[in-house]
């Protein structure tokens, strides 16, 4: 690795500077990573290390799926560093959701604009709710890690505690969302038995289930994700 220091750089060529001068689309992702860490280790400057990171961990996503204990174990990264990382993945996901606040909230691009990268970092299999009013705006995305966590594509959640939260917000409409950590996004045949109760549950709560939407990794011609909707699965 190189002995050259960031500050020992072209004034141009350093990040933050970089960054000012010309925006933060004209850094790499090594680069924006390094101002975030701001220094190096011995024989490696900050954009060095943040090179190593994504190469050990495959890319951003890979990276951003470490939580913070992992992180501060790293060499380089330390307790401080590891929650800057933390925070900035973080905020990213917060800056969807406000975004997406005002929308009407009814297709499964939005959905995936919406929890798609938060839920890609997971490396356990989990589920949300997100749950809307009559216009199918967000009021809140629910959480069901507690009774969701399950193997590798494999679901365990009960309807009822699905809908819980939809009853005790008085939503009108949801849409289910669960990831595969595998990054296949194909249906198992456990997933279509729990749309089914799903349907059933909705239809007898008289609440409208928008869609159930699996959450898989991006490829060639593939969004990433499979609508039960799309499929006319619902």
């Amino acid at each position: 690795m190189s002995q050259l220091k960031i500050r020992e750089m072209p004034r141009e060529e350093r990040p933050r500077e970089k960054l000012a001068a010309r925006g933060a689309s004209a850094l790499s992702d090594p680069e924006l990573i390094a101002i975030l860490l701001r220094t190096g280790v011995p024989g490696a400057n900050a954009i060095e290390v943040a090179r190593e990171l994504l190469k050990e961990y495959g890319s951003l996503r890979g990276l951003s799926r470490c939580g913070v204990h992992e992180l501060k174990k790293i060499p380089g990264i330390g307790p401080a560093k590891a929650v800057q990382l933390a925070a900035a993945f973080d905020l990213g996901d917060r800056l969807a959701r406000e975004t997406l606040s005002k929308q009407k909230i009814d297709s499964p691009e939005l959905v995936n604009e919406l929890i798609g990268a938060e839920m890609r970092r997971l490396r356990t299999e989990s589920l949300r709710v997100i749950l809307l009013d009559t216009r199918y705006r967000l009021i809140r995305v629910h959480p069901i890690q507690e009774v969701s966590i399950g193997g590798v594509n494999e679901s365990i959640a009960h309807p009822r505690d699905i809908f819980r939260p939809a009853v005790i917000s008085s939503a009108y409409a949801v849409i289910v969302v669960h990831n595969h950590p595998s990054g296949d996004a194909s249906p198992s045949q456990t997933d279509h038995s729990l749309t089914r109760r799903l349907a059933e549950a909705a239809e007898l709560l008289q609440i409208k289930l928008l869609d159930h939407i699996i959450i898989g990794a991006p490829s060639d011609g593939s969004p990433g994700y499979f609508s039960f909707k799309e499929a006319g699965g619902l």
